[in-house]
This record gives structure tokens, C-alpha cells and sequence, in this order.
């Protein structure tokens, strides 16, 4: 019997400083992307949040690598912990060595290592509309929000305030039911108890429409994030605290329309996939 060409699979611990924290992704580099089903397949079995796949490009083009996230059930538009996760690979590998361009569905993202091994994302900021969240909705979150906003189309969130960080962390959402109410998820957040812990907002994110009943560190929110504390709370740069089981940190900065993400990752797992 022949043996199909292994092909190497990595899990990292994105938005972590020590493993078994933050949020975990799978990571396989490729030399081209395979069909759809095949990708699918294998971000079901890995079963995290998401499994990044990417290969290279030609040189001279807008962007270094090519990038995809999909989610145990779907393919997203965008993905923060992934894409630290990646860059996180490329680096430790030494297949890169500098800044990494990733050309996405959501435009040529940019990532850079640094000194003392963080990493910073170059996003596009989410443009947030002032929304009405359905009773129905706020019933399935079981909570009272102050206010709710849109996204835009690259998230397709809710991002929901609550009145204190002790709302956000009491959450126990139906998820089946808040599946009916954004396009891919909804955020929840609050101004932190108490800055001198070393955050100035927490959020928690819950993503049952796209396979993910609750996120353990959101990258790709915080772009929506970030506006919205900075605009609050009268900085650019900021810190906020994703507090699920797991939880994670994420250094935020607002440049207009792109948020810079940073943060650190962990490799826990390497193995072959042979299929």
C-alpha cells in the first residue's frame, strides 16, 4: 500500500506566554492550497477555533504568503489568533525572517516579529455602527446590554456592552439560540474593574454560528475592540483581557483604519498529518 507525503501540522497557543493558555490553532504550511473539503477535513479534526493554511508566493508581489482560516464547520474571512500562530511558525522555522505579508480574503495583512519574541498584527479597524439588539437576542446572551454595535462585513459581530466586567465574566449564553443573531458572533465587553491589574477592557466572544461556542482570545475582534475603548477611554494604545477559561491578553493600538495586535505564542504540538 502506498503512503500518501506527510505534511507537517503544528498547534501554537496564540496570544500566550506559556503553553496550555491563550488560544490554540492549528498551522499547516503547504506548497499550494488543496481543494476545499480537504482543508475542511482536516480543521474538523484538529477541532480548535480555527487551523490556519498557507504557502508561499512568487517574490516580487504585494504579499509573501497566502493565507486561509477555516473553523471546524466553515471558512472565515478573518482570524487574529491564526495569523499570530502562523507568523509564530514561519519565524521559528526560519522560513521567515523579517515582516510577513499574508494575502487574505480580508485584503494583504501584515505581521512582525520583534526583539522580545512578541508579535504585532497589521489589521483593518472594524467600523462599528450603532445596532438594536433584538430582546430575543439579549434573552440568548442573558444579559442587558448599555449598547450594541455592528461590525462590518470582514467580522459580521455584535459587539455588546455591558454594564461591568462582572456581567461579562457571569455570561452563560444559550449559544443554539444566539446563533440566530449575527452573522458570525457576538462580543461582549465592559471597561475593566480595575486597570491596575494590567487591562483596560475585557470582552468575551461567542461564536456558535460558525462552530465555536465560546472563543478562548478573539485577535480578530479586538479590531473592533480597540476603537471602541481608545474613543472611551481617550488612548490609542491599550490593553484588553479576552476572560475565558483560558483567557489571554492582547496590546492594542489604533492607527485609523488599521489596529495593530500584539502578542505572544507558544508551539505545543508538532506532528505529521497523513492524509
Amino acid at each position: 500500500m502506498t503512503t500518501a507525503p506527510s505534511t507537517r501540522i503544528r498547534i501554537v497557543d496564540a496570544f500566550a506566554d506559556r503553553p496550555f493558555t491563550g488560544n490554540p490553532a492549528g498551522v499547516v504550511l503547504l506548497d499550494a492550497f488543496r481543494d476545499d473539503a480537504w482543508h475542511q477535513h482536516v480543521a474538523l479534526e484538529v477541532n480548535h477555533a480555527e487551523t490556519a493554511f498557507a504557502h508561499p508566493l512568487p517574490a516580487g508581489g504585494e504579499a509573501d504568503w497566502a493565507l486561509r482560516w477555516f473553523t471546524p464547520a466553515t471558512e472565515v474571512d478573518l482570524c487574529g489568533h491564526a495569523t499570530l500562530a502562523t507568523a509564530h511558525v514561519l519565524h521559528a522555522t526560519g522560513a521567515a525572517t523579517g515582516p510577513v505579508r499574508f494575502a487574505t480574503r480580508a485584503g494583504v495583512l501584515r505581521a512582525t516579529a520583534h526583539a522580545d519574541g512578541t508579535l504585532t498584527l497589521d489589521f483593518p479597524t472594524a467600523p462599528l455602527t450603532p445596532a438594536e439588539l433584538p430582546e430575543a437576542a439579549a434573552r440568548a446572551l442573558g444579559a442587558r446590554p448599555v449598547a450594541a454595535y455592528d461590525t462590518g462585513p470582514h467580522l459580521g459581530d455584535l459587539l455588546v456592552e455591558l454594564a461591568d466586567e462582572k456581567a461579562v465574566r457571569a455570561l452563560t449564553p444559550d449559544h443554539r439560540s444566539l446563533a440566530e443573531h449575527s452573522e458570525r458572533g457576538v462580543i461582549a465587553t465592559a471597561p475593566a474593574e480595575d486597570p491596575s491589574r494590567g487591562y483596560d477592557y475585557v470582552s468575551r466572544g461567542f461564536f456558535p454560528r460558525v462552530g465555536i461556542d465560546e472563543d478562548p482570545v478573539t485577535g480578530s475582534a479586538h479590531t473592533a475592540l480597540a476603537p471602541f475603548w481608545s474613543e472611551r477611554l481617550g488612548r490609542n494604545d491599550l490593553t484588553g483581557l479576552q476572560a475565558s477559561p483560558r483567557s489571554g491578553f492582547v496590546r492594542t493600538s489604533v492607527r485609523g483604519d488599521r489596529t495593530l495586535l500584539t502578542g505572544r505564542a507558544v508551539t505545543v504540538i508538532e506532528g505529521d498529518l497523513l492524509a
